[in-house]
């Protein structure tokens, strides 16, 4: 097909964007079978134009048997039948193409599923054979090779399930997932050929760029030791091979204008950086503001440490509340402890969501002040708690996989509200949706929230718009200003101001000109109450 033909004139638009999150398993329902579709979402673009994204982010949308929510994908250049076809994919990169919004997809590169044709291949192959070396099959310890080849754990939280699974040939294969997810071995020409072909593939197809799953977890240590006995470098995570690999991967974004997102989960900043030099990944999520806890201190080491871990490299940061893996925004704020970790997730925790709706308004002009882009998870513009599911509707394999004793992430994948008198609040005309939907959820419908001018749509729509105005240049000066205690307040290029007061007591508003816009109302003297949030012109 070629380069695609509508070319943005901003080239580095990705510094500054707000990039909109789709689950398409839970945003619309376009054929009414109680899935999601590419056709639910190409209905609802005029929202997310109206909402103000820059760029789209589809979670996989590819050929899958959804062992994992589609992370476990068996063709990489076909659309799931679930969602719709290719054609249907092109068409809706060109409609949003069309209204100003840019798409970017997911890519899996650690594993396949194990319906792959490289895999099936493999399996029918047998041992020895060189479709396996695309993978790593290796024989089993022991006397008999009944034990694992090594002590590697599973990268699931909560699970101490074995990351191999043993065939009746005798070779076990390794997946640091699912059993259903066999790791590839990137040490392999055509592995690294295959995946270089899907980018160009898609690029070709006008997306605007690419997110990286598990971006620090391909390349393996050949001699595949024990975690236990092994000194640095990891065996698995963060190998200095990977940035070779993505070097090459540059080279290919870079000829057709392309830009990578990278899931890189690094404690270490100055390899954290590494990923984002100027010959590798443009931008990289920013977990350590995603997983802080809602604590004016924590909040602003983080915001710290992310710059000055992205100064040196001189790219922008990233900034999110929330995703399709981690506890909804208004809900894990309202609870004792705000911070996230899968470890710590279980069932029946309590939270008060009146309390963290009002962190979670205040939370989002935090984050759109920042200077860099901003992600933001579909339904958390409509103040989405997270819901319970039934424990027989649990889908999501960290649940089964732990042995029930982790929730899962399907509390946040819940398809969303769009009307609130319509079935299923909108989501879709018959099915019941594939996860069920809280009694309450018609109350958070969008249609409900627009004539709203209190809601949580309304003030994401008026931030979107506003953003501009604070100087959204990622690399722009941030300055914090002196402000009582429990209150965070910054300056950016051009003296816009954010203040946040997370204290009990109201503080007054830093000197300004102007207020643009508050997460909720100023107290009766017009100061700043705990938990709310302002922008302010200087």
């Amino acid at each position: 097909m070629g380069q695609p033909t509508h070319a943005f004139s901003d080239h580095e638009w990705w510094r500054s964007a707000v990039i909109y999150q789709v689950y398409v398993r839970s945003f619309a329902d376009g054929d009414g079978d109680g899935t999601g579709d590419l056709a639910g979402v190409r209905s609802r673009l005029p929202y997310l134009a109206e909402l103000g994204v820059d760029a789209l982010w589809f979670n996989p949308w590819y050929r899958s048997p959804m062992k994992d929510g589609g992370y476990d994908v068996a063709d990489y250049r076909a659309i799931d039948p679930a969602f719709g076809t290719l054609a249907e994919a092109e068409k809706l990169i060109d409609e949003a193409r069309s209204l100003g919004i840019r798409t970017i997809i997911d890519i899996v590169p650690n594993h396949v599923s194990d319906q792959h044709p490289w895999f099936r291949a493999a399996l029918a192959a047998g041992p020895g054979s060189p479709e396996r070396d695309l993978f790593h099959f290796r024989p089993g310890r022991g006397a008999h090779g009944e034990l694992p080849p090594n002590d590697w754990p599973s990268q699931f939280a909560g699970t101490t399930e074995p990351v191999w699974t043993r065939l009746p040939d005798g070779d076990w294969y390794l997946h640091l997932f699912t059993p259903e997810q066999p790791d590839l071995n990137w040490a392999h020409p055509a592995v690294r050929q295959e995946h270089e072909d899907i980018l160009r593939f898609w690029f070709d197809r006008g997306v605007a760029g690419v997110r990286i799953d598990s971006a620090a977890l391909l390349a393996k240590d050949p001699d595949l030791p024990d975690l236990a006995t092994h000194s640095q470098p990891h065996p698995f995570v963060d190998r200095d091979e990977l940035h070779d690999i993505y070097r090459s991967w540059r080279a290919v974004a870079d000829s057709y204008g392309g830009v990578f997102v990278g899931e890189v989960w690094l404690p270490d900043a100055e390899r954290f950086a590494r990923y984002l030099r100027p010959d590798e990944l443009h931008t990289a999520f920013n977990f350590s503001f995603l997983s802080c806890p809602w604590h004016p201190g924590r909040l602003r080491a983080a915001i710290d440490t992310t710059l000055a871990e992205h100064a040196p490299v001189g790219a922008p940061a990233t900034w999110v509340l929330c995703n399709h893996d981690v506890t909804r925004t208004v809900t894990r704020y309202g609870r004792e402890d705000t911070a996230f970790d899968f470890a710590t997730k279980a069932f029946g925790t309590p939270t008060d969501p009146v309390l963290g709706t009002r962190r979670a308004r205040a939370a989002a002009l935090l984050s759109l002040a920042l200077p860099g882009s901003v992600y933001l998870y579909q339904g958390e513009e409509l103040g989405l708690p997270e819901a319970e599911i039934p424990v027989e509707r649990i889908q999501d394999p960290m649940y089964h996989r732990s042995g029930g004793a982790d929730p899962g992430r399907d509390g946040c994948r819940v398809p969303l509200p769009w009307a609130a008198g319509l079935p299923h609040a909108g989501f879709g005309s018959r099915g019941e949706p594939w996860l069920p939907q809280p009694e309450d959820w018609p109350s958070y419908a969008a249609d409900r929230q627009e004539r709203d001018l209190d809601s949580m749509l309304t003030l994401y729509r008026r931030a979107i718009a506003l953003r501009p105005r604070l100087g959204t240049g990622p690399l722009t000066p941030l300055t914090w200003l002196p402000a009582p205690d429990g209150v965070l307040a910054f300056s950016r290029a051009g003296g816009a101001i954010c203040a946040v007061n997370f204290s009990a007591t109201p503080a007054d508003l830093p000197a300004h000109s102007e207020l643009l816009l508050s997460s909720g109302p100023l107290d009766e003297s017009g100061r700043l109450p705990q938990d709310t949030a302002v922008w302010l012109d200087a």
